[in-house]
């Protein structure tokens, strides 16, 4: 059966070099005589695994000497807790930005375990943008200042990270790392669910200064403490073995591609060409401020509602698979990461452009 084209929020599209390894290595890894899924996390074979996708996690994104990379489980909502249980207790004091759902749960999260400070929202146009920043809004004591880099559902992103001075920057990266270049250093920690960019879903990474470890709420469970995952090397307990592998896979890929510099010029491309279209479209629009665009998530609306459904049935029969936005905000959503070929995305617009011919 041919493969379609997958422009799924998350999970998402994985690279087809990446999934034939994981093939061909299913039954038996590397002359162990067993696969991955049933090799002890203790065993050399799996070390090499973990650690080797560590280094090359460290190697794409320069992650400076004094930062700790962690495997972990729950999903990046299990670390809208792990955050402010972790980090909080500084001053009980924490600033947030909401711009979407993703940053609204976690804020509330955070109030849980101390007092939040809502910076700025763009709540009030549907997420369709990114607040300006008001410096005098920022609590000089919060112990961290969390923001969403990326919005999966409303398609926004930070091109600007903001000045917090010696506030720890955090940030929930899930649906944009390895998608263009960072400076690590600018940040105290990032988290990210793996489902998007980096692999299947089941494991999260999280990349944290050190002197920020060490300091979490005597309530913390111990399985929810940085330090302790930090210590053992993600192995306290089982970590998600399978998934921790097809990250590494992910990262290698992703390096014989000529690493994340290349990627962000292969993403800006791809969005650039659903943008130029949407923009010169007489039925098809964008939903976000120019400005803020996300180069991985793309929301669009036709003319009607009637248009938005007939549309939806007729991309996913033609193997345009996952493209129904969210339901706050309507119509059609493609979301290209790292592993959407650009084939993909030209035969989408291809495939957009005859529908409007067939039904302007």
């Amino acid at each position: 059966m041919k493969r379609v084209y997958n422009f799924s929020a998350g999970p998402s599209v994985l690279p087809e070099p990446v999934l034939k390894k994981a093939a061909e290595e299913m039954l038996c890894y590397n002359n162990s005589g067993m696969s991955v899924m049933e090799m002890s996390h203790r065993s050399k074979d799996y070390e090499s695994i973990i650690f080797g996708a560590e280094k090359l996690l460290r190697e794409l994104l320069g992650i400076p000497e004094n930062y700790k990379v962690l495997f972990l489980q729950g999903g990046a909502s299990s670390q809208f807790s792990m955050v402010p249980l972790n980090l909080i207790g500084k001053s009980g004091k924490a600033d947030y930005v909401i711009t979407g759902q993703w940053a609204k749960k976690a804020a509330e999260e955070a109030a849980r375990y101390g007092t939040v400070n809502v910076v700025a929202s763009s709540a009030d146009k549907v997420f369709n943008y990114i607040p300006k920043l008001s410096a005098d809004k920022f609590d000089k004591d919060a112990a961290y200042f969390h923001i969403t880099s990326n919005n999966t559902i409303y398609g926004t992103r930070y091109t600007k990270l903001p000045e917090t001075g010696d506030v720890p920057l955090v940030s929930d990266m899930s649906s944009c790392i390895l998608s263009e270049v960072a400076d690590i250093s600018r940040f105290g920690l990032i988290y990210a669910g793996a489902q998007k960019n980096m692999g299947p879903a089941g494991v999260t990474i999280v990349i944290v200064r050190e002197d920020l470890l060490g300091n979490a709420l005597d309530i913390t469970p111990t399985m929810f403490k940085y330090d302790i995952h930090a210590k053992n090397d993600s192995l306290y307990n089982t970590p998600p073995t399978y998934s921790i592998y097809m990250v590494g896979l992910v990262l290698k890929w992703l390096k014989d591609l000529g690493g994340i510099a290349a990627m962000q010029q292969i993403n800006e491309k791809k969005a650039k060409l659903l943008y130029d279209y949407l923009d010169s479209s007489k039925m098809f629009s964008g939903t976000v401020e120019k400005q803020d665009r996300s180069v991985m998530n793309i929301p669009f609306v036709a003319n009607s509602d009637a248009l938005n459904a007939e549309f939806i049935a007729q991309a996913t029969a033609a193997g345009f698979e996952n493209l129904k936005g969210h339901r706050t905000v309507g119509g059609m959503r493609a979301s290209i990461y790292n592993a959407m070929p650009i084939e993909g995305v030209s035969a989408l617009v291809d495939f957009m452009k005859d529908f409007e011919r067939k039904n302007g």
